[in-house]
């Protein structure tokens, strides 16, 4: 996706929004004994799911599909099972420190896209809840959350009600910035009016505001016309 903006020092400049996508996967075996913990949030049920954390495994699939996307490797290599510090810790904990991974990656987060495979329990009264958990922790917009839930139709173990999996597809860009144009000529009353009307003619107001790829192109053009450019 191409942004075109104008800088309050006079900058105009085109950026390119690489988005990437990642894909998690992680599946856990439901035990006695053991609490239910998904998309951080406890669910009443006669088992939960075995594992060196909460065995969150909702929260571990989106941790392995945001590291993915951003080619960090995976969640048992940030977070290893055989390390004490990570027993019985809460995977929003997890969620959060990949959070803050990718962050400093300069990456920002678009959307995550989850899918919960069970017989049971039903999900669709926490989803919400799952959600508020899950925006709170990476500080992205509930409504660029989807949890959906589906059943293995009595396939396999998920179907025998042994165990629970996850698959998260998750999208987010990478900022590249393609092309600058700056002034490195003293200018003329002449080509300050001319610098103007152009601002006008755009409407980016003092704080950016983005347009659409043909736009930009337009804005280019006239701008080279303008004013000598660096690239």
């Amino acid at each position: 996706m191409l942004d075109c903006f104008v800088s309050p020092s006079g900058f105009l400049a085109m950026t390119y929004d690489m988005y990437k996508i990642g894909i998690g996967y992680d599946i856990h075996r439901l035990v006695k004994g053991r609490p239910l913990v998904l998309g951080g949030v406890i669910i009443p049920h006669p088992k939960g799911l075995k594992g060196h954390s909460d065995a969150d495994v909702l929260l571990h699939a989106i941790c392995d599909a945001l590291l993915g996307a951003a080619a960090l490797d995976d969640i048992g290599k940030h977070f290893s099972d055989t390390d004490p510090k990570y027993k019985g810790i809460s995977s929003l904990k997890l969620l959060k420190k990949t959070g803050e991974l990718i962050s400093s990656e300069g990456y920002r987060i678009i959307n995550i896209d989850s899918t919960l495979i069970a017989e049971e329990p039903k999900i669709a009264p926490f989803k919400k809840e799952m959600i508020q958990k899950i925006s709170g922790a990476l500080g992205i917009g509930k409504k660029d959350i989807s949890i959906k839930a589906t059943t293995n139709e009595r396939i396999g173990d998920i179907g025998k009600k042994k165990a629970i999996a996850a698959i998260p597809p998750t999208t987010r860009p990478h900022p590249i910035l393609v092309s600058s144009m700056v002034e490195n000529t003293p200018p003329s009353a002449s080509s300050l009016n001319q610098k103007k009307s152009v601002t006008r003619a755009i409407s980016l107001p003092r704080n950016e505001k983005r347009t659409n790829p043909m736009t930009i192109m337009m804005i280019t053009v006239a701008w080279f016309g303008l004013r000598r450019v660096v690239i």
